[in-house]
């Protein structure tokens, strides 16, 4: 495979997984106690985070932070804009920049189920969470354990099955992928 048709895999890869990021966005179910929905964004984030170079993975979420900057809706339940970025629900957004860049480097060259699953849950997840909650704590003052309450602690069983789910749905994609 020459070099620019290489070039053409990994962009038409990269190109493929902000459009993925985008339709997760759409995949919620609203929470009555939260702005937070269920989304499978963490899902998507994880397989980025997987399946590319770190280079590669904070391009990806970062064209998708500025295409819902831009005033496309990509962002959670249609939602875009700096209002989105910079509201109480924002932090989890640059924490799928941070956390799809670390997991994939962190993730190591060859897959291993157990690694992937390790550094998605244990890294990925955390690093979402933080972001999330410490953006949402400084906007709205709300008491930490109020944050943790609505931010944090809901989402953690649902996420820990979409780190699952991402780590069995790389394998065959790593199979095949060679970028």
């Amino acid at each position: 495979m020459g070099k620019s048709s290489l070039r053409v895999r990994e962009l038409t890869c990269m190109a493929l997984l902000v459009a993925l990021n985008c339709i997760s966005a759409y995949l919620i179910i609203p929470l009555p106690f939260t702005e937070s929905p269920l989304a499978l964004q963490t899902l998507v984030v994880n397989i980025v985070g997987f399946l590319l170079r770190p280079k590669q993975a904070f391009i990806v979420m970062g064209v998708y932070i500025l295409l819902g900057l831009a005033g496309a809706p990509v962002f959670t339940g249609g939602m875009s804009g700096f209002g989105k970025m910079f509201g109480p629900t924002g932090g989890y957004i640059w924490g799928f920049l941070l956390a799809a860049t670390i997991i994939s480097i962190l993730k190591g060259n060859t897959y291993q189920w157990k690694r992937f699953a390790l550094v998605s849950i244990l890294v990925g997840i955390p690093v979402i969470y933080v972001c999330g909650a410490i953006q949402l704590q400084v906007i709205t003052h709300m008491p930490w354990c109020h944050v943790l309450y609505i931010g944090v602690l809901p989402f953690i069983p649902l996420d820990i099955v979409k780190c699952l789910l991402a780590v069995g749905i790389a394998r065959p994609i790593l199979k095949e992928l060679t970028i």
